[in-house]
């Protein structure tokens, strides 16, 4: 029998450690980068000045790691069991995006590579070097993830792995040694095209673009984040525009519907079995009367190590006020009112706003 190759035991031992999805690839500039930056020529980040930093070594990780010669890109699955319609639907719960129904993600992420790397110096070539990332760090992980073959980019902006579909924490390693890759996404554009299941794309399908609430995406491949829930339930730190309010639904941190709606996560998606991701009703659609409660103490001891904690407790219980005014149910006229004497201005005008809606 023929022994493994280092690559071969590289992807096995990446699993080991808790990954899904494991491909190699040469380190190279980003085969998207023109589309990136006339994406954000457009404004389509928003205020979101941190993505529109460090443009160039974004594009090319030569020029972040120069002793970099491969990449190793990794993915792991945050598909769990879908809540029950009573829960989801409750027009007095508040809807939470899937990957954040656990721990923040970050710290996981950062242990698995953390001990991957303490693999690779003990079993790799001698004197290699490794190099973390994830969304913290200025790579662009769908395109390595492209290059690396682990699957294509939908019209929803997201990549979609053939087994896993979309729902995936990416990051990876550069390494400082040349590692053999694996065949990369045919394709130089969007359309990534293979006979091949693996590397297939989506075909005629336009769900996600015709379930958006706020039809953010002006073309195909194109997110205009200013119209996008996650954007503003999460990124946006001052006022929702009132036209918006309404498309919010009840959700109150992301927003899944043009991954729910997506067939290679629908059908085809494999589920994933992390523990931290189990759901749990109070973690996926918390009551929206209870979260009103919150003062910073209680919104600090019920969220902390979480990533609900992006969005502060302003924030959060902003977005719970426009859910309650979009219930239409007479439960929400008292964690509303109460809400519009809040301390902090931002939550108590868009109380003010819930309780119009309530009356109109």
């Amino acid at each position: 029998m023929n022994a493994l190759s280092f690559e071969q035991e590289l992807k096995a031992q990446a699993l080991a450690c808790g990954f899904d999805i494991a491909g190699i690839a040469k380190v190279q500039p980003a085969r998207h980068a023109a589309a990136y930056r006339a994406w954000l020529a457009s404004g389509h980040h928003a205020d979101m000045a941190w993505i529109a930093r460090n443009v160039d070594l974004r594009i090319d990780p030569k020029l972040w790691q120069p002793e970099a010669q491969s990449m190793l890109v990794l993915g792991v699955s945050y598909v769990t069991q879908s809540p029950s319609a009573r829960i989801w639907n409750d027009p007095m719960r508040g809807r939470i995006a899937r990957y954040a129904w656990g721990r923040d993600y970050h710290k996981v992420i950062r242990t698995r590579l953390k001990n991957l790397s303490a693999w690779i110096a003990e079993h790799g070539p001698q004197g290699v070097k490794t190099f973390p990332f994830n969304d913290a760090k200025p790579v662009m992980e769908h395109d390595a993830a492209l290059a690396a073959g682990l699957g294509f980019i939908g019209r929803n902006t997201l990549l979609i792995h053939p087994e896993w579909g979309s729902m995936m924490f990416l990051g990876g390693l550069l390494l400082s040694c040349d590692l053999a890759a694996d065949l990369p996404t045919p394709g130089t554009g969007n359309q990534l095209v293979s006979e091949s299941r693996k590397t297939s794309d989506c075909g005629s399908c336009r769900r996600c673009l015709n379930a958006c609430p706020t039809h953010a995406f002006p073309a195909e491949y194109i997110l205009n984040s200013r119209l996008c829930l996650s954007y503003q339930t999460i990124e946006n730190r001052g006022e929702v525009p009132e036209n918006l309010r309404p498309k919010f639904g009840n959700w109150i941190f992301g927003c899944d519907v043009c991954q729910e709606v997506c067939p290679w996560v629908k059908r085809f998606s494999k589920q994933s079995h992390e523990s931290w991701l189990l759901p749990e009703p109070d973690r996926m659609a918390p009551r929206l009367d209870e979260l009103a409660e919150l003062d910073d103490d209680a919104f600090l001891a019920r969220f902390a190590g979480t990533p609900i904690m992006r969005t502060k407790r302003r924030g959060l219980l902003r977005n719970v006020a426009i859910a309650l005014g979009n219930s239409g149910s007479e439960e929400a006229q008292a964690p509303l009112e109460k809400l519009a004497d809040d301390v902090e201005p931002l939550i108590a005008e868009h109380a003010r706003w819930g309780l119009a809606q309530l009356e109109g």
